[in-house]
């Protein structure tokens, strides 16, 4: 193993370079050293429960003879001090049944399992969605193609990762394949359960609903999936943004036209404020990629073009998703420019300040990296993590943490759920803790490790943050822990407009909307977190009660009657 430590302060670089803190970049590890391990990083990290870092290469591995001597992919481990362990390489097996070649990162379910693709291999050589447990375990859990490959209709070459729905299924995109009559050109969206059932949600056709998906999705606040696809769109070429609903229905809701930005290769985040951020590949007024704001609604506003200055000081080319980190900043990575033509890390504000706070292949031979292509992720320590495609100290990619000054934090999994539930607790210094609360309101707790802890969400518990009470630190979540209200009844079942309705539930306190058949109510009161009373709308159609909260929606599984 090869650790460098780079000390890395950019002030006064150029123009759109602030004055920054002090910063502190360090090669974590560096690949291409050790027989059988992995190389080539295309995907990003996931901070486990274990404290360690997981996350895949594109090549490498124990199985030399795959793919011309290359190899075909491994999945790692990494220590935070830096020691790794191959846990898998692909195909172990003739014919490549657990598939080979996987582009993105790994996820990490309520199960404790990791999951991920292949970009090819499986027994349909479609690739693959496999299963691989902390130890090492794989298994592979569906093989795309497999009604055939001159057919594909579940999809084929998924690129992008997988993310964890709210309802514990897993969703993601395929760049090709689908029912269309584009068939290897256009792409699915779909749902797999952590037991292998896949559900082909949407198949692109290539035209004004796009076509290649290169990224996975995110879910947003109100339930929906969201995702770009890097080709096709209205305009033809430039791709486009699209919302999904977990039942399949697709709305397109921006297609690029090249002056905003064109080819968006990485998934969406949605920040606090709700808004979703983007990068595109190409595009935009300097013509190599650009960073975007985007409402749930669809309003576009593109915040930064890179590559306005000569020679690309500022990166060009952003091919990972951003991270909104503890300040409110988003972070972020280019894939070439820098006065190394090399890439670069980057910040930019909500409002679209961008600093450059890393210029790659610093050192002789690219030793703190190159061309970086996989999102960041904040570990609970503060620290920026990522990976580099290639470079390093053996030229084979590497993986980098970058400390820009702010403070640990806890992280919840999920980041939402109903009183009773059981939410796991990532952060450090665990040991001792005395306190765990939701917003507040005291929950019960058990510590597994320093680094890993459950709690239950508590009766009375609203929206809000989740704070640890450590013996040396009180950590704040990085992101609020929405409560989800419930609807146990209603009283009466039936009345005009007018009547007031008695709706009894769990966790209505911060209630904002009543909704009667979908007509909503102007009045209503919030008697307590278990009783709202509201008033039955004019307009009101006999139908489902919904209520809103800041935590979310809750629909009564009962129909309410509106008489004349």
């Amino acid at each position: 193993m090869k650790t460098l430590r780079i000390g890395c302060l950019l002030v006064g670089f150029m123009s759109l370079v602030l004055s920054l803190p002090a910063q502190t970049f360090t090669t974590l590890y560096s690949f291409g050293s050790m027989t059988n391990e992995g190389n080539y990083l295309l995907g990003g990290l996931v901070q486990a429960t274990d404290g360690n870092f997981y996350g895949t290469t594109q090549e490498g591995g124990a199985n030399p003879s795959c793919d011309g001597g290359t190899g075909c992919g491994t999945v790692f481990k990494l220590t935070p001090s830096g020691t790794l362990t191959t846990l898998h390489s692909f195909c172990s097996q003739a014919g490549c049944p657990d598939g080979e070649f996987p582009y993105s990162g790994l996820v990490q379910a309520t199960d404790g399992n990791f999951y991920g693709t292949t970009y090819e291999g499986g027994t349909n050589n479609g690739g693959t969605i496999f299963k691989i447990t902390p130890s090492g375990t794989l298994t592979t859990l569906y093989s795309f193609c497999s009604q055939g490959r001159s057919i594909c209709p579940d999809g084929q070459g998924p690129i992008g990762g997988l993310i964890q729905g709210s309802n514990g299924s897993l969703y993601g995109t395929t760049w090709v394949g689908g029912l269309s009559s584009c068939a290897y050109l256009c792409g699915t969206v779909f749902k797999i359960t952590t037991a292998g059932a896949l559900t082909t949600l949407y198949s692109f056709t290539g035209f004004a609903d796009g076509g290649k998906p290169a990224a996975g999705l995110v879910q947003g606040s109100n339930g929906n999936f969201y995702g770009t696809t890097n080709a096709g769109g209205a305009n033809g070429f430039g791709g486009t943004v699209f919302e999904i609903t977990p039942n399949g229905t697709l709305t397109t809701l921006h297609s690029f036209d090249g002056t905003d930005g064109s080819a968006p290769a990485a998934a969406l985040v949605q920040a606090a404020n709700g808004n979703l951020y983007g990068t595109t590949s190409n595009g935009g007024a300097g013509t190599l990629g650009t960073i975007f704001k985007m409402t749930p609604a669809g309003a576009l506003t593109t915040l930064y073009s890179f590559c306005l200055q000569s020679g690309c000081p500022d990166g060009e080319l952003p091919r990972g998703a951003l991270v909104q980190a503890t300040d409110g900043n988003l972070y972020g990575t280019t894939y070439e420019g820098g006065i190394n033509e090399s890439g670069t890390v980057f910040r930019i504000t909500p409002a679209g300040t961008l600093t450059t706070l890393h210029l790659f292949c610093t050192l002789s031979n690219c030793a703190d990296g190159q061309n970086s292509r996989a999102s960041l992720i904040q570990d609970t320590n503060g620290n920026l993590y990522g990976t580099t495609q290639i470079g390093g100290a053996d030229g084979a990619g590497s993986v980098f943490s970058l400390s820009v000054g702010l403070a640990p934090f806890v992280e919840t999994q999920p980041t939402a759920g109903r009183v009773g539930a059981v939410v796991k607790i990532l952060g450090q210094g665990f040991t001792g803790t005395t306190g765990v609360s939701f917003n507040g309101k005291a929950a019960t707790f058990k510590v597994w490790s320093k680094t890993y802890l459950t709690a239950t969400v508590p009766s009375g518990a609203t929206t809000g943050f989740v704070t640890v009470l450590t013996p040396a630190d009180t950590l704040k979540s990085n992101k609020q822990f929405h409560v989800t209200p419930q609807i146990t009844s209603f009283n009466p079942p039936s009345a005009a407009v007018g009547s007031q309705v008695t709706i009894t539930g769990v966790s209505l306190a911060q209630t904002t909307k009543v909704i009667f058949g979908g007509v909503k109510a102007t009045t209503f009161t919030v008697n307590s977190d278990t009783q709202v009373t509201a008033t039955v709308p004019t307009g009101a159609l006999t139908g489902k009660i919904t209520i809103a909260t800041a935590g979310g929606t809750a629909t009564s599984a009962a129909t309410f009657t509106v008489t004349p």
